[in-house]
């Protein structure tokens, strides 16, 4: 109820509507408001009378708010019963739903006020008035009759009455002089309310009272709300009540409307049925709104369950982010430890090596400060004899000792400078990039079931994404069965979303789905689809694998050629499994060829005589009989030849494993092959002297049994 209440408010005025009005466009206002936002259109003789005479109204105009501000606030008025009423220093208002409106600068007279919402009683409205419609801002020209023009709402009159009613506080009793009790009580004859002492003082259950029906309360509340329905009368005769429903016009009529009014040419039904026919097209429409209301609701729902899930989600998703980030620092740390223990490994080496040369220059330099200090004692002394006796020994020693100091020796063996430069640039690069990137498979793709088709042997499949998935895809995976419940094998692996795959058994249902994949992995399967191939096989010829010298027309479906020697065509469809059965039809036949007609391998010879090698199971004909050959070995010859106008039938039975021929719809000679397994082609060889046509899509003949085995169809 609580959210019924915007609805029976006014929108000028914001409270409840009180004698709502019904405008053409649908909407309400009270007629209070109603008269208090008429405007008066300029004649065309004297666009200032209205200002100049006083008689006119306000110059708002709810179609241009913009154009307000030309006028100043001196100009605004209101239209009061009596006519113009000037209001230089009454600031315009704006009622709570937004519309302004300029309420009056003099009170209106008592008479007046009792006028107020009596149609039949109101003082006539100004020459050219209009009223703008302060919802759709729709302008709508008054005439002659004025406010009276429109109908009175009394549906929600009643509806805002038993609203008030359903909101109102606890029913007081009516009897009560000071501070009114609540009432316990409510008689259904004398209307009123009472409390106990009130009931058992004004209203003792003896006499003619005794009679008197007393409710409760709330029982008796329910009764004046379903108080009996108000005829309504019509505005234009105001004495008539309104019988009958105008079709054209859409809005009740009068029986003197019909005689008299502008409806007597229109069509007309009667007043009741229509009641109900709309009531019954009011549930109807609220039934399938009270189903959007439910959806919406439910939509509500999810939305907030999502609000919930996206604030779990991003707790999540920020511990993960910090705790990766927490990884990255950490492993930083420990290479920065790694990278800090080198260091300190060259740092003692070179100590080392600087410290041991030190050692060992201090050593020899003491050696070498010995031995000059020596020397230079011993050139000291004065007996020759005794210092040429070791002089030479000295002097060996001194240049020994020297050489000792050679090249190198005073040469620092380590540098102070460490050999070693950090390469940050990659990493610094690297941190630099980091960046979000995607963390999760793709959903299950949807099948378009609407783009889903099969065509003779052929499937087309198409498949989109979810419409909220944001997670990228690199690519998809469809796949198919065997079409006989066996294992799934992919057909397409790729970037597109619509796939044909060619080639499948006939007569066989292929069950298929879809997956989509990204750097993080492959994501759910969608729904299976199954597809149901035809039942029947539907081919032509080949020309993409015939003999250049092949000369196809019809079609695909009649082949003739250019040249002498025998050459080979194929149909573009080839079989492995089911019983299938083909006839050609002989159009020309000139000077006894002997054209071939059998099955084949897809890499048969193409020009020499279907037959001849080991890839293709034929019967040639002449005019008077046939042989069949495979691998150029010809055998059962039999009497009966072709002619123009003869057929020839094809009947491959791979439950039975064989091929036999006929010629006019008797089968020529015995089986022709057995062991007939893998896959064929329909084949034939002819000259130019012959020409064939093809039909397909034939049952099986009527002498011909089947085998119980598979029979489900074929494939290319």
């Amino acid at each position: 109820m609580d959210e019924m209440e915007e609805e029976l408010k006014c929108p000028v005025c914001g409270s409840f509507f009180r004698e709502p009005i019904l405008l053409p466009c649908s909407h309400n206002i009270c007629l209070a408001c109603a008269r208090n936002i008429l405007v008066q259109t300029p004649d065309a003789e004297s666009p200032q009378s209205s200002r100049a005479s006083g008689s006119g109204l306000s110059d708002y105009d709810y179609l241009d708010l913009d154009k307000m501000s030309l006028y100043s606030e001196a100009d605004s008025g209101y239209g009061s019963y009596g006519g113009f009423v000037s209001a230089p220093t009454t600031p315009c208002q704006k009622s709570p739903n937004g519309v302004r409106v300029f309420p009056p600068a003099v009170p209106q007279p008592p008479a007046q006020h009792h006028l107020l919402g009596h149609q039949g009683s109101l003082p006539p409205i100004p020459r050219n008035s209009c009223i703008t419609c302060p919802q759709c801002h729709r302008s709508l020209n008054l005439d002659e009759r004025g406010l009276r023009g429109f109908a009175k709402n009394r549906v929600l009159e009643g509806v805002v009455d038993r609203y008030q009613q359903s909101k109102a506080a606890a029913l007081k009793c009516q009897l009560c002089e000071k501070s009114p009790k609540e009432a316990t009580v409510m008689c259904e004859q004398c209307d009123v309310f009472y409390c106990d002492p009130c009931r058992l003082r004004c209203h003792p259950p003896r006499g003619p009272l005794a009679k008197h029906r007393l409710v409760p309360p709330a029982h008796g509340r329910v009764n004046r709300r379903t108080s009996p329905r108000k005829i309504s009368t019509c505005t234009e005769h105001e004495l008539e009540n309104l019988s009958m429903y105008c079709v054209q016009c859409k809005m009740p009529v009068c029986y003197q409307c019909l005689e008299e009014g502008k409806h007597g040419t229109h069509e007309v039904k009667a007043l009741g049925a229509m009641w109900k026919l709309h009531k019954g097209q009011l549930s109807q429409a609220l039934n399938i709104l009270s189903d959007r209301a439910t959806e919406a609701k439910e939509f509500l729902v999810q939305l907030r369950n999502m609000v919930q899930h996206i604030q779990e989600n991003g707790v999540e998703f920020e511990a993960c982010l910090v705790a990766q980030c927490d990884a990255l620092i950490d492993a930083l740390n420990r290479r920065k430890a790694q990278l800090l223990t080198r260091v300190n490994k060259e740092h003692e080496h070179k100590l080392k090596v600087v410290r041991d040369q030190i050692s060992h220059c201090t050593v020899k330099l003491r050696q070498t400060t010995g031995l000059m200090e020596y020397c230079v004692e011993v050139i000291k002394e004065n007996d020759p004899s005794g210092f040429l006796q070791i002089s030479d020994a000295l002097i060996r020693r001194v240049h020994m000792t020297e050489g000792q100091w050679g090249k190198g020796t005073l040469t620092p063996r380590m540098t102070s400078d460490f050999d070693l430069t950090l390469d940050s640039g990659p990493l610094l690069q690297t941190i630099h990039q980091l960046d979000f990137v995607q963390m999760k498979v793709p959903a299950a793709p949807m099948l378009q079931l609407e783009e889903c088709c099969t065509i003779n042997n052929s499937a087309t499949l198409s498949w989109k994404q979810p419409p909220l998935s944001t997670i990228a895809v690199d690519g998809y995976i469809l796949e198919l069965d065997d079409g006989n419940g066996g294992q799934y094998r992919e057909v397409y692996v790729g970037t597109e979303t619509i796939c044909t795959v060619d080639g499948l058994h006939y007569n066989s249902t292929y069950m298929s789905r879809v997956k989509a994949f990204n750097a993080s992995g492959v994501g759910q399967y969608s729904k299976i689809l199954a597809m149901q191939t035809s039942e029947i096989a539907w081919f032509t010829f080949d020309p993409t694998s015939a003999h250049p010298d092949i000369i196809l027309s019809n079609d695909n479906l009649t082949v003739t050629c250019n040249s002498y020697d025998d050459r080979v065509v194929m149909g573009n469809s080839g079989f492995s499994r089911g019983v299938h059965y083909w006839e050609i039809t002989v159009d020309r036949y000139d000077n006894h060829p002997d054209p071939a007609f059998g099955v084949a391998r897809g890499d048969v010879l193409k020009d020499v005589m279907l037959g001849k090698d080991d890839r293709a199971w034929a019967m040639y004909v002449d005019n008077n009989r046939s042989w069949f050959m495979h691998n150029n070995s010809h055998t059962n010859r039999t009497d009966g030849g072709v002619s123009k106008g003869a057929t020839v039938g094809v009947l491959l039975d791979f439950t039975r494993r064989v091929l036999i021929f006929l010629i006019n719809d008797e089968q020529q000679g015995p089986v022709a092959f057995e062991g007939i397994e893998g896959l064929y082609y329909p084949a034939i060889s002819l000259n130019r002297n012959v020409q064939v046509t093809l039909h397909t899509g034939l049952p099986i003949p009527d002498f011909y049994t089947p085998g119980e085995a598979d029979l489900s169809g074929s494939v290319c």
